[in-house]
């Protein structure tokens, strides 16, 4: 959401319907988040920020763990439907498709220390809320399984050359896709927390160029087998 004064708000609340104000409401704790860390998730400065008294709140949140979590999941979505997107945009090809991936991975929002804030703050809520648990769940499933399908694409590539020829050994192992997607997973987010940490260590060009190599050797171990 973007920042504006109180009164600029009200109008437009009240010709809102009820899914525009919720999601108004998310919006607005979001925001909170960003400039205040996890003071913003007073209900005050929830309804501060949004330009509504506490009672609206509360009307259409049962609680603040409710809202805090339709939040997460909204921030978790807007996550993975921004890379989602970046797929779809991408030339048809497995490596065009990667390469769109991880650039989208690597550049704003995502790069932005603000965002970091807000996952740090729900980081911190994560062992203690059982319905952020469960956003979490649902929401890392969905992004797993778009690295997931994106290497299964890649590796069957590699391994298609060696279809017409004959097979020099069946004991060798293809790699599991489940660990592969996880492993390509914590090497993303390894490098994006390094880079909101320390944002002059590397170039989001190199995090995208550490991410590709190490998928061009798990291609390579695929091809030869």
């Amino acid at each position: 959401m973007k920042s504006g004064g109180v009164r600029a708000r009200k109008p437009r609340f009240e010709r809102q319907l009820p899914q525009q104000r919720r999601q108004a409401l998310i919006e607005a704790t979001i925001e909170c988040l960003k400039r205040y860390g996890h003071d913003g998730l007073s209900i005050r400065a929830i309804s501060a920020q949004a330009g509504v008294s506490v009672g609206l709140i509360n009307h259409h949140f049962p609680n603040k763990n409710q809202l805090i979590a339709a939040a997460y999941r909204h921030f978790n979505s807007e996550l993975v439907g921004g890379l989602q997107a970046a797929v779809a945009r991408a030339a048809d090809s497995p490596r065009a498709r990667l390469r769109a991936f991880l650039e989208a991975s690597f550049c704003p929002p995502n790069l932005d220390q603000d965002v970091l804030a807000v996952w740090v703050v729900f980081w911190g809520l994560y062992r203690h809320s059982r319905l952020i648990q469960r956003v979490q769940r649902a929401t890392y499933r969905g992004y797993v399984r778009l690295v997931r399908r994106m290497l299964s694409e890649l590796l069957a590539q590699a391994r298609a050359p060696q279809r017409r020829r004959p097979r020099r050994s069946s004991r060798v192992a293809r790699p599991d896709l489940r660990l592969a997607a996880i492993g390509l997973t914590a090497l993303l987010d390894g490098l994006w927390l390094e880079w909101c940490l320390e944002p002059g260590a590397f170039r989001p060009a190199e995090a995208v160029a550490l991410c590709e190599a190490w998928v061009e050797s798990l291609c390579r171990r695929t091809g030869r087998s």
